[in-house]
């Protein structure tokens, strides 16, 4: 058995999937090194069983995989997220302009091949699980097949997100598929919607069980939501070759599948359906406060039955993400070192001004100051950060300020769930059910002001109107949660709604009004006066306040410009990069015009 996992992690560690080079000798791969005995005593236990699973999530920590390119670059730019600063050579991956030799990702263990190793474990555990385990007669077991199906589920939806084709692997590798080309994405969709529908029958609710008492481990309701996910995504719109042309080199064009089982109209009444069971199991609830929540998330907290349904599981001392997404810091206590961390990329300047006053969500999502020594400074008005994400919130200190600080990033949300059912139950005719869903999300955004959502969701008079309020509401309620760009190619929308961001900004750099500041009392940040249009003009009462100097007027319109440098329809995916194309053995081609 120790020569099985021994041998297992070896071959794992020398084949990334689909970089392979030199191992192409006939037979490498049929040579069992561990006996079928062998393997059934793996999965036949329990416990050697799941830590097969664990090697799978396993895989998001490696260093250029989900932690440390996946998901600093997949996400951006939008009309709502976007890179701080001057373009560079990585920033081409968020300015739709990549090279297939683009330094962050043209690696042999960047996060393409990385995926790909992540979906051999899941297959190797899967089809352990289903010949050695005792599925029918043991929970604990089918448990485990069903967060292997969900998992390989997930890393799929997550490539094809951000490649679109890909080869289709749902065999371990074998002297017969150790190359392949890709396949239509819609061969995957199938696939992987058919397991999670097979895998949400073996999972445990949030908090039901040992294994689902943390959101860092799979369970029933994030399986039904990323069954929606992908259902909305797989029956919408995206950059696709002509059929039959994929791995050809066809440009192809935006439209949707013409797959008979991927239409909406067979999706999303199951996607509903799924839904619905997670609302009503009563096992996720929206948190009251939407600070709270993100307090809680930089505080490690990963009780299940909260909001937060899954989180990526890295360990408190691997995962790179209030380094890169959290408010810019410099030389502070809070990051331990003299080093900047933070403040890579953040909100659009103009999403701020999208919320209402009454919005709780507008002071937690975006914030424009810096952190100095342990003092603020105003940021600029082209220099915006994610509040939910908070050096300053994390009471809890494993962080020692260096490239990690464990936290682990949401990957779904309970809101999601709200949001997705309101979209689906508008599409299919369901005006009232929609709002219903809808304004749930909207009461805990305006506490204490509900009044204004009843009116807001009144005024809603059609079809049209609720689709548009919900493109709205995910913008409002997920920025910095980098669900906005698969939104917005599913929509149809990429295009138009990054054209609308850039008048917006470039409409916001010609105010000329005084804007002014003052240090709040529990020195956490700054108060702004002057931001508000219906404070242009007015001077503030009082001695605190301090003006910022040329507060409109320093934006930075090259910005603006560099928000796309080629047509984001047309590179809404990445390539395949050199590395995995050259150790393909020709087998992978680029598509989309690459």
């Amino acid at each position: 058995m120790k020569t099985h996992i021994k041998i297992f992690a070896s071959v794992l560690a020398a084949v990334a999937v689909m970089s392979l080079s030199s191992c192409s000798e006939e037979g490498f791969f049929d040579v069992k090194a561990p006996s079928a005995a062998d393997e059934s005593n793996v999965y036949s236990n329990y416990t050697l069983s799941e830590y097969a699973i664990f090697s799978i999530s396993e895989t998001f920590g490696h260093t250029n995989n989900y932690r440390g390119r996946f998901l600093p670059w997949y996400g951006f730019n939008t009309d709502v997220e976007w890179y701080n600063g001057t373009n560079t050579t990585g920033k081409q991956l968020a300015q739709y302009n990549p090279t297939t030799n683009n330094t962050q990702l043209n690696l042999d263990n960047g996060p393409y091949n990385e995926m790909f190793v992540g979906i051999e474990r899941a297959n190797l555990a899967i089809e352990g699980l289903r010949t050695y385990g005792d599925i029918e007669n043991q929970p604990d077991m089918a448990y485990l097949l069903g967060e292997a199906l969900t998992l390989r589920a997930m890393i799929y939806y997550d490539l094809i997100k951000a490649w679109g084709d890909v080869p289709a692997r749902f065999e371990p590798i074998n002297s017969d598929n150790i190359f392949m080309a890709k396949s239509s994405r819609d061969t995957i969709f199938v696939h992987i919607l058919a397991d999670l529908e097979e895998a949400i029958n073996y999972l445990y609710w949030p908090g039901q069980s040992t294994q689902t008492a943390t959101t860092d481990r799979i369970n029933k309701a994030f399986a039904c939501g990323l069954y929606a996910r992908i259902a909305l995504f797989a029956s919408g719109y995206a950059l696709r070759p002509e059929n039959g042309t994929v791995g050809t080199g066809n440009v192809g064009s935006v439209r949707k599948t013409d797959e008979p089982q991927l239409q909406a109209s067979v999706l999303y009444p199951n996607a509903l359906k799924y839904l619905k069971m997670v609302i009503e199991s009563g096992t996720a609830h929206l948190e009251s406060s939407y600070e709270q929540l993100w307090r809680n998330f930089n505080n490690y907290d990963l009780t299940a039955g909260k909001e937060v349904l899954y989180s990526i599981p890295f360990s408190d001392g691997r995962g790179r993400w209030n380094y890169h997404f959290a408010g810019s810091h410099e030389g502070t206590a809070y990051i331990g070192t003299a080093a900047n961390r933070g403040g890579d990329v953040g909100p659009v300047p103009t999403l701020y001004f999208k919320y209402e006053a009454q919005d709780t969500r507008r002071d937690v999502s975006c914030v424009n100051f810096n952190w100095i020594e342990d003092g603020q400074e105003p940021a600029g008005i082209d220099m915006w950060y994610f509040g939910k994400y908070r050096f300053e919130w994390m009471d809890v200190q494993p962080y020692g300020g260096g490239n990690d600080d464990g936290l682990k990033p949401v990957v779904m949300r309970y809101s999601d769930i709200l949001l997705m059912a309101a979209e689906i139950t508008n599409e299919l005719g369901n005006l009232n059910e929609a709002k219903d869903f809808l304004s749930q999300v909207r009461e805990r955004a305006y506490a204490g002001n509900e009044s204004m959502v009843t009116n807001y969701i009144n005024g809603l008079a059609d079809k049209n109107a609720v689709f548009n309020a919900i493109v709205d509401e995910r913008a409002l309620e997920f920025v910095g949660e980098f669900l906005r760009k698969a939104d917005l190619i599913r929509w149809n929308l990429l295009n138009t709604k990054l054209d609308e961001a850039k008048a917006e900004m470039t409409a916001l750099a010609q105010r000329t009004d005084e804007v002014y500041y003052s240090y709040n009392a529990d020195g956490m940040g700054l108060t702004f006066w002057g931001l508000d249009p219906a404070q242009s003009g007015i001077s503030p009462e009082g001695s605190q306040w301090i003006l910022a100097e040329d507060y409109f007027s320093d934006f930075d319109t090259e910005l603006i410009d560099a928000m796309y440098q080629a047509d984001p329809n047309q590179h809404m995916f990445w390539p395949i990069f050199d590395i995995t194309l050259t150790n393909s053995q020709g087998y992978l081609k680029n598509d989309y015009g690459y």
